[in-house]
């Protein structure tokens, strides 16, 4: 019997939400619609660009809103990450507590530096556009991982943000070296089109080297398989992936099991904010499967859960709309 659910390491980022225009990209200068990684001196200047009065923060980095879907749906959990010894590592800690999830830091032992932030901007179209400063969370390594807790775990979860990193690429590469030797199943998350195209390198060794699930979007996959549709690349990632999930938007998901594909429907909203919806879809698709669940049932869960998280702000649902989404599918 496992203690976890799913180990996660990842980016430790507390995530700023704002609402801007569409000229607010070309007036600043920022590539729309993707993660962009920035230093503490650019991101002071896009931060006094927007109006603060009506951003909201929360905790957030790619692997922890999955980390902490997976507790809200009733899994457990684990996240290695590092954060400063200031008020922001303080919140994104307390937060992780709030939410059931275990940790290898407590506060007191945190370095000192900038707690890593994410300036999340959504634009009218429901695009969501990052940039981030790691701050202390680039430090994240191997010496922050917790081998007892991945060995028991079920699933190791990595993020694919973590390969632009060298010391967090070794972390990555380590984690799977500890799961593979314990038989804990290693998944995997792309984490944005961009890590895939300017860390090719280093995702196809993590991924060259077999995983077990990969989950990604519809773009991902094509940039990673060098292919131009959805067809072609889904049979190359056979080959690379033991099983996977295309998430595909407006357009539901497709997941191969490992034998069979399985078209996942979508859930028809009006979506306002999409920052997060793959974090979600893996949240909610790892609980399913680790509890029991068919692949086909865990893409339906994962699609209603992220169908809710794009309908409104924010990358994360409260634990009374978890409740919902799992009573709406028994209903």
């Amino acid at each position: 019997m496992t203690k976890y659910d799913v180990y996660g390491i990842g980016n430790a980022i507390v995530d700023i939400v704002t609402e801007v225009d569409h000229d607010f990209f070309q007036r600043n200068n920022i590539e729309k619609g993707v993660m962009t990684l920035v230093d503490e001196k650019r991101q002071l200047e896009l931060l006094k660009a927007i109006d603060m009065k009506k951003s909201r923060m929360s905790g957030g980095g790619s692997a922890g809103n999955t980390i902490v879907a997976v507790n809200q749906f009733g899994g457990k959990t684990f996240y290695s990450c590092v954060v400063a010894n200031d008020e922001l590592g303080k919140f994104f800690l307390d937060d992780l507590k709030r939410n059931g999830v275990d940790t290898n830091l407590t506060h007191d032992k945190c370095p000192e530096g900038h707690t890593g932030k994410c300036l999340v901007m959504t634009s009218p179209d429901a695009q969501r556009t990052m940039n981030t400063f790691l701050g202390v969370s680039s430090f994240l390594a191997p010496e922050h991982l917790d081998e007892e807790a991945i060995r028991n775990s079920r699933y190791l979860y990595l993020e694919g943000y973590l390969v632009a990193s060298p010391k967090g690429f070794e972390a990555m590469k380590e984690a799977k070296k500890i799961a593979e030797k314990n038989k804990v199943l290693t998944s995997l998350t792309f984490s944005d089109p961009s890590m895939v195209k300017y860390f090719n390198t280093q995702m196809e060794e993590i991924v060259g080297a077999s995983v077990d699930l990969l989950f990604c979007n519809e773009e991902e996959a094509m940039i990673f398989t060098g292919t131009s549709t959805l067809n072609d690349a889904r049979e190359k990632l056979r080959l690379a992936a033991k099983r996977f999930a295309i998430t595909l938007g407006a357009n539901g998901a497709l997941i191969f099991d490992g034998d069979t594909f399985i078209e996942i429907e979508p859930y028809k909203v009006r979506a306002i904010d999409t920052n997060g919806a793959g974090d979600m879809f893996s949240g909610a698709f790892l609980y399913g499967i680790t509890h029991g669940h068919s692949y086909a049932e865990a893409g339906k869960i994962a699609s209603l859960a992220s169908s809710r998280v794009v309908s409104q702000f924010g990358p994360r649902l409260q634990p009374d709309q978890v409740t919902k989404v799992l009573a709406d599918l028994i209903a």
